[in-house]
């Protein structure tokens, strides 16, 4: 059950609450206590949890569907193993009616950061949490964006604010200047989102064959198991767990 529950990571489980909650439907309104208004038999407020409830049930209901019928190989070395995972993933989030990978990351972004003030701390901000999902930082991109970001404070000789406009886009064309270096081309952001989600899925692989070896030490300390040989990771048949 550890390697089922952590194939359904915390980040999609928080999605499939997140995707629910922030929908208009759902809205709770301020309950009147005015002493005119009547107590509701049923308090909509109320009505609404048990939607959400229902509704996030239904989508892990779906989601472990698809991982019951598909085979997971757990070998982050393996490009085949990693590109097969990446699909069983985009097959669940498709039929659970989850975000993509780097929808979940701009979600993401706009909750942590949209009471940031400052450049800097945004981008400190973006890199924290690319470290945090286990994402490599391969060319090096954010050195170069902080000295962009340097550049263009010292041009305004003043901390750049993000509601500065005439700033952010000094900033902006400093970074296109960023892209077009490093070959990177807003036509091409499908092959990038692809890109993406492979990182992501051998990271989520890697963290899967942690958790498997953890589980397997743990279970050869006990007397029962001593003499019994523990199988390969990549071995294991999830889809036997679920």
């Amino acid at each position: 059950m550890a390697l089922a529950s952590r194939l359904l990571s915390r980040s999609t489980r928080q999605l499939c609450a997140g995707q629910v909650v922030l929908r208009p439907e759902h809205a709770v309104p301020v309950r009147s206590f005015a002493k005119e208004a009547a107590a509701p038999t049923t308090l909509k407020g109320d009505q609404v949890l048990k939607d959400i409830f229902y509704e996030v049930k239904n989508k892990l209901e779906t989601a472990i569907g698809v991982l019951r019928k598909e085979k997971i190989t757990i070998d982050p070395e393996d490009p085949a193993a990693v590109s097969e995972y990446a699909k069983v993933m985009k097959s669940v989030r498709q039929k659970a009616n989850l975000l993509s990978e780097s929808e979940i990351i701009k979600f993401n972004i706009e909750v942590e950061t949209h009471e940031i003030p400052d450049a800097r701390t945004y981008l400190l901000k973006l890199k924290e949490m690319r470290v945090k999902r286990g994402l490599i930082d391969s060319q090096g991109i954010e050195d170069l964006q902080m000295a962009a970001l340097d550049k263009v404070e010292k041009e305004l000789k003043k901390p750049l604010l993000r509601n500065n406009e005439k700033g952010i886009a000094l900033l902006k064309a400093e970074f296109d200047k960023i892209n077009q270096k490093l070959g990177i081309r807003k036509e091409e952001m499908p092959k990038y989102e692809e890109q993406l989600e492979l990182k992501i899925a051998k990271a989520q692989l890697e963290e899967l064959k942690k958790d498997a070896l953890e589980a397997m030490e743990t279970q050869k300390k006990r007397e029962e198991f001593k003499d019994e040989e523990m199988p390969t990771v990549k071995s294991l048949d999830i889809r036997n767990f679920i």
